[in-house]
């Protein structure tokens, strides 16, 4: 990628770990990364990013600053390339099992379910090394270390979404923690909080792809 690419990738900064991924994109070169809580910060942007922390909160900041249409928009008309992690997962989902009491806003867009805090509470977090495809990880698919945090899992799959990882939880069932549809790249994890950047670097060259 060296000298090949110059993309804007805006970190949305509602609420979660955002500082993290503005850290990991900066330091891939050809990459600018900034945090963007404003419709008017998205101008410009080549991808955008939807970090962990949690959707509840997430979505109620966004609705209640009026951002959530936008947010919209921007993924599902304009289809700008986003990855999003742990509760940004929740958040384009287009249907969450065990919301809290009245419901949460959801940007929608990929055609999963997904369970919120699938794999249990705080104390149940993990870190576990995780296989994941060819394109992510580079032939040798060598494993990441995945960081599992109160962490979503997707329950089932429309046809248009492509598996990228799955693992076998605590009742032995195989769940999907990472996906893509179209412009939407997610994981249950958080890559941004390990030393390993594959994750970001196939987001930025799926970003390059798309811009050609």
């Amino acid at each position: 990628m060296a000298g090949s690419i110059d993309v804007r990738i805006g970190v949305l900064a509602l609420q979660g770990a955002f500082i993290e991924h503005v850290s990991m994109l900066n330091a891939i070169e050809g990459v600018t990364a900034s945090t963007v809580r404003t419709e008017a910060e998205f101008e410009g942007l080549d991808g955008l990013i939807i970090p962990g922390g949690e959707s509840t909160t997430m979505g109620l900041v966004a609705e209640r600053s009026g951002l959530l249409p936008s947010l919209r928009k921007l993924i599902k008309e304009s289809k700008i390339p986003t990855f999003a992690t742990c509760a940004g997962l929740i958040m384009l989902a287009d249907k969450a099992l065990h919301e809290k009491d009245g419901g949460q806003p959801l940007i929608g867009g990929l055609n999963v379910v997904v369970d919120r805090n699938h794999f249990g509470t705080q104390l149940k977090s993990f870190e576990t090394e995780l296989v994941a495809e060819e394109r992510v990880l580079g032939p040798e698919k060598s494993p990441c270390r995945a960081l599992f945090i109160r962490a979503p899992a997707i329950l089932e799959v429309d046809a248009a979404v492509s598996v990228l990882a799955s693992l076998v939880d605590d009742d032995g069932k195989t769940v999907v923690v990472a996906a893509e549809q179209d412009n939407l790249t997610v994981t249950a994890f958080h890559p941004e909080l390990t030393a390993d950047d594959r994750w970001h670097r196939y987001f930025v060259n799926k970003i390059a792809q798309s811009a050609k």
